[in-house]
């Protein structure tokens, strides 16, 4: 049986070494240029470089909330290569695992500073043929994989090249031994050639134990609406997280013996916040979810905490935001529901209390 990474003790599951981490989270980041001014690509004079993906986002914010992390990738022997590496760890993470290729190229990409969600928005990715494409299941460093009481994935990986989605594949196999096996769906359509490609993104969800995904996401790639139809889609996983955009976010625990299992379910809404933009929300959401179960605080809590990740990641340009003081965050998850529901999170409100001491009604707010 597969143990919840709140139980604490000197050895793992089924006997294994007691994981060296909490975290160890595997997939492609990419140096990534943030325009200076706001156009289409086309007519953007300057970029400012950044770092962007999934996995290593969900690692450094773990890092800088007081966590634990291994982030394991490939990527290029090049210039590129030495950035990501120094900027992911210098969030605290441990790069030590990451594979260096001195054949294939560190993947980047260029982006327009408008939402994801718009007409406007643009990404140019120059990931075919990267170094983290070359992951595969035979390359695999099991007990480095193994190393942390959470293992996190997302299905980007599963779109880079066959052997990614094979590697992803091995990874998701239910067997004893394993960390807690998060997955992110993570959606992406420009990386899937059609829909019918990514419902291996179904088959891939199940194999974990704890699932994201977002509404609008379930919606487009596996013709699923509402959070109920999600999780009879998805009976597997232990846990499974449903964000509904501005809305909020719903998730279902599953409890009681096999035979007589059922699910408790918690909502909590989603916070007020002025957006700067939307890259790396999600991943963030995760991040503060995921420190939250690390921390055995109770679903609402792990929702809450999830939402002011996001919030710190929307309130930012870039994919990466400074979050806020841990005892600053426990705070806020704490309030009472009338009094989150009236919080409005402006830009710089993570930098509102660096010390823990100020009031949450003093957060900044327009």
């Amino acid at each position: 049986m597969i143990q919840p990474p709140e139980v604490s003790g000197t050895t793992g599951p089924d006997g294994a070494p007691a994981p060296d981490v909490d975290a160890v989270c595997l997939g492609e980041s990419m140096v990534t240029f943030l325009p200076r001014l706001p156009g289409r690509l086309a007519d953007v004079p300057s970029f400012d470089r950044a770092i962007g993906g999934a996995e290593s986002n969900v690692a450094c914010t773990l890092a800088r909330t007081g966590h634990t992390t291994r982030w394991i990738s490939r990527v290029g022997t090049d210039g590129f290569g030495d950035h990501l590496l120094a900027a992911i760890a210098g969030c605290g993470v441990d790069v030590g695992h990451v594979r260096r290729d001195p054949r294939r190229p560190t993947g980047v990409y260029f982006r327009t500073a408008g939402d994801r969600a718009t007409a406007t928005h643009e990404v140019a990715y120059y990931r075919a043929g990267s170094a983290a494409s070359a992951m595969t299941a035979d390359g695999l460093d099991t007990a480095a994989v193994h190393s942390g009481r959470i293992l996190h994935l997302t299905g980007i990986t599963a779109a880079l090249s066959a052997g990614c989605l094979g590697l992803l594949r091995e990874l998701t196999a239910r067997r004893p031994g394993r960390p807690l096996l998060s997955f992110d769906v993570n959606y992406r359509p420009g990386l899937w050639r059609d829909t019918a490609r990514a419902r291996v993104l179904l088959d891939l969800a199940r194999g974990a134990d704890l699932v994201f995904v977002g509404g609008d996401e379930a919606r487009d790639a596996w013709g699923l609406t509402g959070p109920r139809a999600i999780r009879e889609a998805l009976p597997e996983p232990h846990t499974l997280v449903v964000k509904q955009g501005e809305t909020g976010a719903t998730v279902f625990r599953r409890t009681g013996e096999p035979g007589a299992r059922r699910d408790d379910t918690t909502f909590v809404p989603a916070l007020h916040v002025d957006p700067v933009a939307a890259t790396g929300a999600g991943d963030a959401f995760a991040a503060g979810f995921l420190s939250a179960t690390l921390r055995g605080l109770p679903d609402r809590a792990r929702l809450r905490h999830g939402h002011l990740q996001a919030a710190a990641a929307l309130t930012v340009p870039g994919d990466l935001a400074t979050p806020p003081a841990r005892p600053y965050a426990d705070r806020l998850a704490a309030l009472d529901d009338s009094a989150w529901e009236r919080l409005h999170l402006a830009p710089g409100w993570t930098d509102a209390d660096a010390s823990g001491h100020r009031a949450e009604e003093e957060v900044p707010t327009q």
